[in-house]
């Protein structure tokens, strides 16, 4: 299987974090913005799980995929639908993929919120201005949550 170019590879310490804080999730420890991702795949119809960041801005939640486009990014889109957990508690969710243009926002209040876990991902810095993400917003799939799915 080829490469995805649009897709920063996951190295092997994300992989053995990512195991780790799955679990932890999966428990019901961690902290307050992560949520255990759990998404149909678009191929297999099996069940994925990785650890996901949530972004709440607004009164709104979004989930953005910072290494671009992810499997879990694709599943999501194809399935139309999430289901978030941490512990015993899961929410079902729609997903909303965003325009480019609606995307600079959140990429930004996404980097500045979860910066030291996410700059390797982005050419810009924390804190750069709002229109500076306009460039990057094509490479990054950002969905907004919606509650009822």
């Amino acid at each position: 299987m080829a490469e995805n170019p649009k897709v920063q590879k996951e190295s092997a310490l994300d992989r053995i974090f990512n195991r780790v804080m799955g679990l932890a999730l999966a428990f019901g420890i961690g902290p307050g913005y992560m949520r255990l991702l759990e998404v149909r795949g678009r191929k297999s119809g099996r069940v994925f799980t990785t650890p996901v960041n949530l972004l709440e801005l607004d009164g709104r939640r979004y989930l953005v995929a910072a290494r671009g486009e992810t499997a879990w990014a694709r599943n999501a889109r194809a399935a139309g639908n999430i289901i978030l957990r941490k512990g015993s508690r899961h929410e079902s969710l729609a997903v909303r993929e965003l325009a480019d243009s609606e995307k600079p926002r959140i990429l930004k209040a996404f980097l500045d919120c979860f910066a030291s876990q996410v700059q390797r991902f982005f050419d810009l810095p924390a804190g750069s201005p709002e229109d500076s993400f306009r460039a990057t917003a094509a490479g990054k799939p950002v969905f907004e949550l919606i509650a009822g799915a």
